[in-house]
C-alpha cells in the first residue's frame, strides 16, 4: 500500500450557499446574515475534501454538470485537490443547491436542499479501473444505482468499502450486503429500529461487519465481531456542525487505508481519531476553515 493512500468518494455534490445568523428567521421576515461562505458541499464532495486535506488521493464520482453554477463547484473541488469523475458533465442543468442557515449561538444548521433527486446515474464503463485504483471506497447512498454498482466493484476486487448512512434511503437494503464498514448518524434508521443498539444489529444482521453510529457531542457507539464499545468525541466550543459528519467519514477514510486490515482496535482507534478531526471542524463556520488551522 502507498504511503499516500486512495480514496474513491461516490454520492453528492452541492453548492452551499451557507449563512451566519442570530436566529432562523420567521414566516415573512427578513434579516441580514453576519457572514457567509459559498463551497462544494454534499456528503461525498466533503469527505473527499477531508481526506485530500490529510495527504490522501480523492477522487469523487459524482453528478455536477456544465452550468456555471456547476463549473463552479468543480473548480473548488480541484482546487482543494480533489479528482472529480462528473457522470453529468454534458448537462446544462444547475447542480442541486444546499441553502443553509446556521444560527451563532449554537451552531445548528437549517438545511433545504433538493439533494440527488435530478439525476439518475449508471456505473461508468471504467468504475472497474477507479475502484481498482484505491485503496477504500466511501458512499453516501445518494446516488443508489451507483452507489450499489460501486459497492459490488469494491468487492469484487477486495477493496473496502465505508458508507456514510445519514439517513435511511430507498435501496439501502441493496448496498448493505457489499459495506464492510457503516458510520451512521442517529437519524440513520432502518426499517424497526429505535436506537443505536438496534441500527448496529440492524446492519449486523444485514451483512456489514463493523458500524458505528454517531451522536453528535455524545460518544460514538461502535460495534464488530469482537464486541463494541464507545469512542469520546472531544469537547470543543461549537460554531457550526454543518459537514462533521462528511468530515468524520473522510479522516476515517484515510485512517484505515493507513492501517490497511481493519480490526476492532484499529476501527476504534480510526473512529477516535476522526472525531478529532470532525471536532476542529465544527469550531469554526464554514466547511473549509477548518483546514487553515491544521
Amino acid at each position: 500500500m502507498s504511503c499516500r493512500p486512495a480514496g474513491l468518494f461516490v454520492g453528492l455534490s452541492t453548492l452551499d450557499v451557507i449563512q451566519l445568523v442570530d436566529h432562523v428567521p420567521d414566516g415573512n421576515e427578513k434579516l441580514t446574515a453576519r457572514d457567509q461562505v459559498v463551497a462544494a458541499g454534499g456528503p461525498a464532495a466533503n469527505a473527499a475534501v477531508a481526506f485530500a486535506h490529510l495527504g490522501g488521493r480523492a477522487t469523487l464520482l459524482t453528478a455536477i454538470g456544465s452550468h456555471p453554477l456547476g463549473v463552479t463547484v468543480t473548480a473548488d473541488l480541484e482546487r482543494l485537490g480533489v479528482r472529480v469523475v462528473d457522470l453529468a458533465a454534458d448537462s446544462v442543468d444547475p447542480p442541486p443547491v444546499s441553502s443553509v442557515l446556521v444560527t451563532a449561538s449554537s451552531g445548528d444548521r437549517a438545511v433545504a436542499s433538493t439533494n440527488a433527486t435530478g439525476y439518475r446515474l449508471s456505473a461508468p464503463a471504467h468504475l472497474g479501473d477507479l475502484v481498482a485504483d484505491c485503496d477504500v471506497v466511501e458512499l453516501d447512498g445518494h446516488h443508489m444505482e451507483l452507489a450499489v454498482a460501486a459497492a459490488h466493484a469494491a468487492r469484487t476486487a477486495g477493496r473496502l468499502t465505508v458508507l456514510d448512512g445519514g439517513s435511511w434511503k430507498d435501496g439501502t437494503e441493496k448496498l448493505l450486503p457489499s459495506v464492510d464498514v457503516a458510520v451512521c448518524s442517529e437519524d440513520f434508521r432502518p426499517p424497526g429500529t429505535r436506537t443505536p443498539v438496534d441500527t448496529l444489529r440492524f446492519l449486523r444482521e444485514h451483512g456489514v461487519v463493523r458500524s458505528a453510529v454517531s451522536r453528535g457531542e455524545r460518544p460514538l457507539v461502535w460495534a464488530g465481531p469482537e464486541g463494541g464499545g464507545t469512542v469520546d468525541v472531544p469537547a470543543v466550543r461549537v460554531a457550526d456542525t454543518l459537514g462533521a459528519g462528511d468530515v468524520l467519514h473522510g479522516a476515517l477514510c484515510h485512517h484505515l487505508a493507513l492501517r490497511g486490515e481493519v480490526t476492532s482496535a484499529s476501527f476504534a482507534e480510526a473512529l477516535r481519531g476522526a472525531a478529532v478531526v470532525a471536532s476542529r471542524a465544527c469550531a469554526s463556520f464554514g466547511t473549509r476553515a477548518w483546514m487553515r488551522y491544521g
